[in-house]
Order: C-alpha cells, then structure tokens, then sequence
C-alpha cells in the first residue's frame, strides 16, 4: 500500500463476470452496497452455480461515509473463507462506482486479481430516472432475489 502507485481496476461486463464465477471454484463476487439496498433492490443469487455473494458495505448507510474498517473486515471474511489472495474477486454495487473503489483497497491490501462489475447491479438511470432496465446485473436477466 506504500508504494503510491495506483492500481488499475478492470470492468467485466455482467455477463462475463457469470461466467467466470461459474468456471472458477475460487472467483468470488463480493456486493459493497448498502444493508438498505440488499433488502428493499435485492441481491444476485449464485445458488444455481453453488455459491452466495459476500455481503460487505463499503459505505455505511445513511451517512454513505467510507467504512474505514472496511478492508480489514472484508479481509477477515475472505481468510476465514478460504479465499486466497490470488483470487479473482468481483466487486459490485449498484452501478459501478462504489465497486471500483471498493476493489481499489482490496488490491491495495494485496489482493492481486481485484474487479469491477461493470454497470453493477442496476446500471444507469433510463429516461424515466429508473434503473435496472438498460445495463447491469439485473437488466442482463441474471439471477437475483429480493427478501
């Protein structure tokens, strides 16, 4: 982390991300929205491929302050999961800006395969100011569930 240098963040598209998490055993996706969201917008469901999302809110709701605790705690829940820092982990929210920088820390915390869902969860607004209709997770009919 003392090196200074920034570390590039990729975008995988949706789609792709589907893909890897169903190929490799060892790719993650990790959701950094806020506990507000994955209760009333809903979140992906891997069940179908044998895995669950780790659940991690980079901003804390409804101040939407960094959580300063945030990669020591995600850290912890990667180790104590057995998830290896060579990794491919995937980050998400809900539309691909809180998950850069999200992946940023990690990287920075010496995870070396950190990326970006592109267009998250719900994508962009439409012309009505909606999401979840022209990009991202749900828009691209991939699984998800809503409590």
């Amino acid at each position: 982390m003392g090196s200074g240098q920034t570390i590039h963040i990729v975008d995988v598209d949706v789609r792709e991300v589907w893909n890897r998490l169903k190929e490799d055993p060892a790719a993650v996706l990790i959701d950094v929205r806020t506990r507000a969201e994955w209760s009333y917008v809903g979140l992906p469901d891997l069940s179908s491929i044998g895995k669950q999302p780790f659940l991690v809110e980079w901003q804390t709701f409804p101040d939407n302050r960094v959580d300063p605790g945030f990669t020591e705690r995600l850290s912890s829940m990667l180790e104590a999961a057995g998830v290896d820092k060579q990794a491919e982990l995937f980050f998400i929210c809900r539309s691909g800006a809180r998950s850069r920088s999200a992946a940023q820390a990690m990287a920075e915390a010496g995870y070396v395969a950190c990326r970006n869902v592109a267009d998250g969860f719900e994508g962009p607004v439409d012309s009505n100011r909606h999401r979840g209709q022209m990009a991202g997770w749900k828009a691209a009919g991939l699984p998800w569930a809503q409590n």
